[in-house]
């Protein structure tokens, strides 16, 4: 290990775009349509609450293009929100983040794709406990691959972001040519509620987006890696924007395509919503490979992760608030095997706990702490363009409109927030998720107030 990190510029434009993507376009469209369709009563709210969502994401990519060209580097969500805030809520943030946010999110997606692939192989998901062990070694594996190198992390997602997004528009395609044919007589339908009221609907809207926006997370991680982009002011906010659009028009077409061969019933009822729906044209060799075409896909986003995260982390000890090893680098691959390892083993921990069948718990914790630093990072951007317009890369001038997207972005993820306590199913988890963020915070004010333990200020 090497005590003067130095990491390495060699991602370009299509590198950040597919970060993004692989972020966002990863397990999520698969599984959480059945559960928006459950929550909300008819196929129309369904796409109008997806559509809410990529509207929230579309703020979101505005909010973070910009803060983008402010902070072009490694780490730029935890220094814009130490800047603004104080050094203990980015603090906060990087801690929950490694811990739940994206350990969880990780370990949801681990549990996917092995359900996936024992599907495509076997023609039935995994069991409980060979889908955990094989989701183990699937993070295992992945951490391998991003501590040789970044050039062989991005190399993972490029190639995955093509196939997941092939899948994509082979179901939406289906129900093109398709659409409206009956579903298999034995498919099972289960009775969704109907909200009557407006505050019903707006109570289950509110609800759906918890896993909608699940499902669109992702496009901040471009923030995360600027240290290692060859031109990062410009493709920064450039991957943000475009990777957010296409996203958006993809989760629209894919849901209408769930909607068009299934019915909302259906897609509700159902645990394998995207085999379930290319079954209805192409029968269990379909459902088979199209199982295999979302493992592939959440390999991808599994990746995502791995090369991303850890780079908060390293920014963070690097910047004296965190234990002095998280902040080297390997000599060889100039990777932060470390913080790899910390976001990784988490993830294992997590797995462990919540078992197979904890999805929904861990879902609803990582949206509510991730909803609240998203409102978070959106009001850090009115803060820093006010009192620094230039940023402390020098010049950046700000995207026309950007205190009016910002304010409806934070606005929007309060919403989100409250949607997390708007299930009662899963209600429990949000209150952990406030004990989460409270716990990092306690550990802050103890260990690292006054810098690392036992350095100086």
């Amino acid at each position: 290990m090497t005590e003067t990190p130095s990491l390495r510029r060699v991602l370009g434009p299509v590198d950040a775009i597919a970060v993004v993507i692989g972020a966002i376009v990863g397990v999520g469209i698969f599984f959480t349509p059945s559960r928006v369709a459950a929550l909300v009563g008819s196929g129309s709210w369904v796409l109008a609450t997806w559509a809410i969502g990529g509207l929230i994401a579309v703020l979101g990519a505005l909010t973070y293009a910009d803060l983008g060209r402010l902070y072009p580097r490694t780490g730029g969500q935890y220094e814009l929100l130490r800047d603004a805030f104080g050094p203990a809520l980015g603090f906060v943030y990087v801690t929950c983040n490694a811990t739940a946010i994206q350990a969880g999110s990780v370990a949801i997606i681990a549990l996917v794709c092995s359900h996936n692939l024992a599907l495509a192989v076997t023609g039935a998901p995994a069991g409980t406990l060979a889908g955990g062990l094989i989701a183990g070694g699937l993070i295992v594996a992945l951490m391998g691959i991003n501590a040789v190198g970044v050039r062989q992390g991005a190399a993972v997602q490029n190639a995955t972001v093509v196939a997941k997004l092939l899948t994509l528009l082979a179901v939406v395609g289906a129900a093109s040519w398709f659409g409206g044919a009956p579903a298999p007589p034995d498919a099972p339908v289960v009775a969704a509620p109907a909200p009557a009221s407006a505050s019903a609907i707006a109570t289950a809207v509110g609800a759906g987006l918890v896993p909608v926006l699940f499902s669109f997370g992702g496009w901040q991680q471009a923030l995360w890696i600027g240290g290692e982009m060859r031109r990062p002011r410009r493709d920064v906010p450039l991957s943000i924007l475009v990777g957010v659009g296409v996203v958006v028009a993809i989760y629209l077409a894919t849901n209408w395509a769930y909607l068009q061969l299934l019915g909302h019933a259906r897609v509700a009822a159902s645990d394998t919503v995207a085999a379930d729906a290319v079954a209805v044209v192409w029968g269990e060799g379909g459902r088979r490979a199209l199982a295999g075409a979302v493992a592939l896909s959440a390999f991808g986003v599994l990746n995502a992760q791995l090369l991303t995260g850890p780079r908060l982390v390293y920014a963070m000890a690097l910047d004296g608030r965190f234990f002095r090893s998280f902040a080297q680098l390997h000599a060889r691959t100039s990777t932060p095997v470390p913080a790899i390892a910390m976001l990784g083993g988490t993830a294992l921990v997590l797995l462990a706990l919540a078992g197979a069948r904890g999805i929904d718990r861990l879902l609803t914790g990582v949206v509510l702490i991730d909803g609240l630093f998203f409102a978070l990072t959106g009001a850090a951007l009115l803060v820093l363009r006010r009192r620094a317009p230039s940023g402390p890369e020098g010049p950046a001038r700000p995207y026309p409109g950007y205190p009016v997207t910002a304010a409806l972005f934070v606005l929007a993820e309060c919403g989100v927030v409250w949607g997390a306590f708007a299930d009662p199913a899963v209600r429990a988890a949000a209150h952990v998720g406030l004990a989460w963020i409270a716990a990092a915070l306690l550990a802050y004010l103890a260990l690292f107030r006054r810098g690392r333990p036992g350095e100086d200020e």
